[in-house]
């Protein structure tokens, strides 16, 4: 926590302050671009509500109130940083500034879209009913053994060559998690594998995934028992967070010719 700012978002009120200055520069048109309210608005879009329609607006004032030049998303986020992008742009050009930079988006190139272990169509995610959709950072052994031996797969021979592989997108889903937990090749993993029934492959993921993720788990556990302690980081991270927000914000204000208190 002394590197690393941890704060709750709402303890900085300059989050949501340009996130209404940025819906009056955003435009239509751009937010209807964005594939992910498509997706989750449904076929029922008329019901959705405006905040989760101008929801990237939100994104792009998280990241551009503290200036940030590079941020790391997954792929599926990339489409909400070039919407960032164009905002930072059309608002430095409108007010003849500046002040914001032009980010710029930090893709992992192996793993950058992890997909759920029920339906390799969908991106894993911890809003899924199914438990057994994802692994989380708090499961214990027992769980990640669970959820692996369930991960549906299909009942062929392990993959001999990439091609084949991607044809069957829940096996290749968890020979990415594979590749990306111990920073293998993908080609050296189907080399190893090739031919052998998916038991022995989904053992050794298993393995790896315990490895990394169990003391990640009990360090969490340890954590959430020490509430004053969390309390505390929580606390010193907003008053760090407010003191590069609140310049910025102004900043803002300054430029638009709003009133400050």
């Amino acid at each position: 926590p002394k590197k690393n700012i941890i704060f709750n978002q709402s303890q900085v009120p300059s989050h949501t302050q340009l996130a209404w200055v940025f819906n009056c520069v955003a435009r239509i048109g751009w937010l209807n671009r964005m594939t992910q309210f498509k997706d989750k608005a449904g076929k029922d879009k008329e019901k959705a509500s405006v905040g989760l329609f101008s929801y990237p607006t939100l994104m792009a004032a998280d990241i551009l109130i503290y200036k940030a030049t590079h941020v790391p998303v997954g792929a599926d986020q990339k489409q909400h940083l070039e919407l960032c992008r164009d905002i930072a742009q059309k608002f430095n050009n409108d007010f003849n500034t500046n002040l914001f930079p032009i980010i710029e988006p930090i893709i992992m190139e192996e793993a950058a879209r992890i997909m759920s272990l029920r339906d390799a169509t969908k991106k894993m995610s911890k809003s899924e009913p199914s438990e057994f959709s994802r692994i989380m950072l708090s499961d214990d052994e027992e769980k990640i053994i669970s959820k692996i031996r369930k991960a549906k797969t299909d009942n062929l021979p392990f993959p001999d060559n990439i091609e084949n592989s991607k044809k069957r997108p829940e096996i290749h889903n968890l020979i990415t998690i594979y590749s990306a937990i111990n920073n293998f090749k993908i080609e050296n993993i189907i080399n190893q594998f090739a031919g052998k029934e998916l038991s022995n492959f989904k053992k050794n993921l298993t393995e790896s995934i315990v490895d990394k993720i169990l003391p990640i788990s009990q360090e969490m556990n340890k954590l959430l028992s020490d509430t004053k302690y969390l309390d505390s980081i929580i606390l010193s991270g907003s008053k760090r967070a407010n003191e590069i927000a609140e310049p910025i914000i102004n900043q803002v204000y300054e430029k638009l010719g709003f009133l400050k208190s």
